[in-house]
């Protein structure tokens, strides 16, 4: 993530602010634009970005000027109120129920990271309503207040480009809760868009392209009896070897799982190493053998793969001991053994190859 200042009065301003907590003035994500600005208000209640050339208005999302769980902005001749990541949405929470909007606004911050990352990374990248085959939408569903054979809680997951979140899983303790439930050594609102949106993306690049071949060589044959693979998974736990050949423990359950997996780690490699390079971090000292520049910003952009694993290899370790210093968790409790990296760099691959080509539409 790019670091932003207000155009006001150039106070630090974060992706998801909505005002500046210096002069007060009103702030908002202009995709077109790839920036969050201080923005005024002309006299037919369109917005304009401060200090920054912006070649149109804006009108605030629907769901910014309504609801207040957003704070992107919408070009003045659009004819959708929604912003390109709200305009997502096929099923919002029940807003009834209480602690809803607070859930609600967690799960669209997080979303609202991945839209951002993958305009960056130029995937291609549709709504439903505009390409019902090939959109990606979002459902954000409650647990059922009483479960039972007929009321099961929902189960995250992905359909053809709908993905499915359980609004449960912006409750803090209910998701560290299903974390230790589960094994897993880590659990975010973030990781989870990520997880679903590589399924989104073998749909979508993969499915039918000239990579399956090569997917199914590193990752295995997708074909196989994806329930069955769960049920064994969840009834007998990881494959023994799983730290030798996969990335996560879940990775192992069946190919398509791998795949999700593996796309997440690539995407929080990609843009943990944008915001390293944004606030300047340098590889200083360099650990003995790698391969980056000693003196050489970090970046995911434009890097070979095997200059970006090294980046990560070195920034995880850093950011792991800052939170070991303060008494904190591993942000990174992983380690890429040498057939997660051929993934990862199949990934790489598969990402550059559509950059140069593929088209938002939206």
């Amino acid at each position: 993530m790019k670091i932003y200042q207000c155009g006001g009065c150039s106070q630090l301003i974060y992706f998801e602010s909505v005002h500046c907590v210096s002069c007060k003035q009103m702030l908002g994500f202009f995709p077109d634009l790839e920036q969050i600005c201080a923005m005024q208000q002309d006299s037919l209640g369109y917005w304009q970005p401060v200090g920054v050339t912006a070649p149109q208005r804006y009108k605030q999302c629907y769901n910014y000027r309504v609801e207040q769980v957003c704070n992107w902005m919408v070009a003045e001749q659009d004819e959708d109120d929604f912003c390109l990541s709200c305009r997502l949405n096929e099923v919002i929470p029940n807003l009834d129920k209480p602690d809803n909007r607070k859930y609600w606004q967690k799960l669209e911050i997080a979303k609202r990271r991945l839209v951002y990352g993958l305009l960056q990374l130029k995937l291609p990248l549709s709504n439903k309503k505009k390409d019902p085959e090939k959109g990606l939408a979002f459902k954000f569903l409650m647990n059922p207040e009483v479960s039972d054979s007929e009321n099961e809680p929902i189960l995250i997951g992905h359909d053809a480009g709908l993905i499915t979140m359980n609004v449960a899983e912006a409750d803090d303790a209910y998701r560290e809760k299903a974390r230790l439930n589960m094994h897993e050594r880590y659990r975010t609102l973030l990781g989870h868009f990520r997880h679903e949106s590589g399924h989104y993306y073998w749909f979508r690049l993969l499915q039918e392209g000239p990579w399956l071949e090569e997917f199914r060589l590193l990752f295995g044959d997708e074909q196989a009896d994806y329930g069955e693979a769960l049920k064994t998974y969840y009834a007998q736990g990881p494959k023994l070897d799983w730290q030798q050949t996969f990335i996560t423990r879940y990775a192992s359950a069946h190919p398509w799982e791998d795949w999700a997996e593996t796309w997440a780690h690539y995407l929080h490699m990609h843009h943990g190493l944008e915001t390293a390079h944004a606030w300047g971090v340098t590889l200083n000292p360099q650990p003995e053998g790698m391969q980056s520049n000693r003196n050489a910003p970090l970046t995911a952009l434009n890097y070979s793969f095997e200059s970006m694993c090294d980046s990560w290899a070195w920034l995880s370790c850093a950011l792991n001991s800052l939170n070991r210093s303060m008494g904190m968790a591993d942000m990174y409790p992983f380690t890429l053994n040498d057939v997660s990296k051929d993934k990862l760099r199949f990934v790489h691959r598969v990402v550059h190859a559509f950059q140069e080509t593929a088209q938002n539409a939206f």
